[in-house]
């Protein structure tokens, strides 16, 4: 598999390069140089395949022989150990349920894929991974790394910007997890890691890589569900499914769109927001103006300056599609409140990340259309608002119940580059 760097074309490397690097020159992301295609034949065949089998040769087709089929296969059995079941809210819209892992989150499947992959390709050679998070990537990260050899983890998120629940999921850890609260919003911790990676030095000195959604590994894993979703929708309604995803920093829909280039049969998508905004403004205006961020009960959807963007742009161009037949919607809080009402009154209990896709989706959905959309996170992962919202308490699975009472690890820091690096460099190996 060959990639070239988004933002300097000259740059190319393979899938194990481009795993191991994360970012290219200029902070740039990687994108693959073929774009595989599958017939309508074939389609039909991969949706008759369980989701391991199916997942394995999506994977292939990108990948190549630069890992064995059946190396690809085993790592690919050991990642997806969970399932991503869809389940009816009314006749004509479905959800995927994508927070059956460990961490009951939709990051799961690439962090998981993620760890496997670089265990596969990193041998004895000790690694670093900083990641930023706005919520979910950390736990499901954190989560898919503890405890492995040579692997080091530093996790930056905004302090008090995450729900308590996903604070505990992953910065209860220790080990070989280091978490830090960043003193500003996800977009200065996002920011960070990208100013680590500009500083050779330190990327050097701790074998740098990031496991955000800007990695390539993490993004073809996602593919994976897309198919999984449609192969459980009933074929009739296939060829008029719309998908409605919920969007903060695009990595979940670039992925559904590659799937869609592959060739699975998708009417359209729909990029849903909450009030940070920037993509809907882009699309109906035409410019790039990012605000600042805006806190919302959809918090892992905070991101004013989504880092995949690019890669979406880049696929519309190399398929000559228009980013005008790209869906989008905005949903403030008060929506989103009503719309988890509403949902629960139709005996189905969602957190505000899916609500967010849900209500685009219900207001954009056409006559003789077939909606899905995505369930990104476990409701109880956001406890405190769901409860406050409902009235009602929410039973907290054991995943979370075990850790609800432990004491954070996390370290406070400043927004600061200087003292970030040299927290960096305390912990790079020796």
């Amino acid at each position: 598999m060959k990639l070239y760097n988004l933002k300097d074309n000259h740059e190319q490397g393979s899938f194990s390069q481009a795993v191991k690097q994360g970012l290219g020159k200029q902070q740039g992301l990687f994108f693959p140089q073929d774009l595989p295609e599958f017939s309508r034949a074939e389609i039909e065949e991969l949706l008759k395949l369980d989701f391991v089998s199916r997942s394995q040769r999506i994977l292939s087709a990108f990948i190549g022989d630069e890992i064995p089929t059946e190396q690809l296969a085993e790592r690919v059995k050991n990642a997806f150990t969970f399932p991503a079941p869809v389940s009816t809210i009314e006749d004509d819209i479905v959800s995927l349920e994508l927070y059956h892992g460990p961490t009951l989150a939709f990051k799961d499947f690439g962090g998981r894929f993620m760890a496997q992959i670089l265990a596969q390709i990193a041998g004895e050679q000790p690694v670093t991974i900083l990641t930023a998070t706005s919520g979910d990537t950390g736990a499901a990260v954190a989560h898919a790394f503890y405890g492995l050899d040579n692997v080091q983890v530093v996790i930056l998120y905004p302090e008090g910007k995450i729900s308590p629940l996903q604070e505990k999921l992953f910065c209860t850890l220790g080990g070989n997890i280091h978490t830090v609260a960043v003193q500003g919003d996800f977009d200065v911790c996002q920011a960070l890691v990208k100013q680590s990676f500009d500083d050779e030095e330190l990327k050097k000195a701790l074998h740098l890589n990031s496991a955000n959604s800007i990695n390539i590994s993490r993004l073809l894993a996602q593919i994976c569900y897309y198919f999984e979703a449609v192969a459980q929708i009933p074929a009739k309604k296939r060829e008029q499914l719309v998908i409605s995803v919920p969007s903060g920093n695009f990595g979940n829909l670039t992925a559904g769109l590659l799937a869609k280039s592959m060739g699975l049969p998708v009417k359209r998508f729909i990029a849903a927001t909450n009030v940070n905004d920037t993509v809907p403004r882009y699309l109906a205006e035409g410019t790039w103006q990012p605000n600042q961020t805006v806190a919302t009960l959809s918090n892992a959807m905070d991101v004013s300056q989504p880092n995949n963007w690019p890669r979406i742009e880049e696929l519309f161009r190399r398929k000559g599609w228009s980013l005008s037949e790209l869906g989008n919607g905005v949903v403030d809080d008060n929506i989103t409140q009503s719309t988890i009402q509403e949902l629960a009154a139709k005996g189905y209990i969602s957190e505000p990340h899916a609500a967010v896709a849900y209500r685009v989706l219900r207001d954009q959905l056409q006559e003789g259309e077939y909606g899905l959309f995505l369930g990104t996170a476990h409701p109880a992962k956001f406890k405190e608002s769901v409860e406050a919202i409902l009235g009602q308490p929410l039973p907290l699975p054991q995943e979370l119940a075990e850790r609800a009472d432990m004491a954070l690890l996390s370290h406070v820091l400043p927004a600061d580059f200087a003292t970030l690096r040299e927290f960096l460099m305390e912990r790079a190996p020796k």
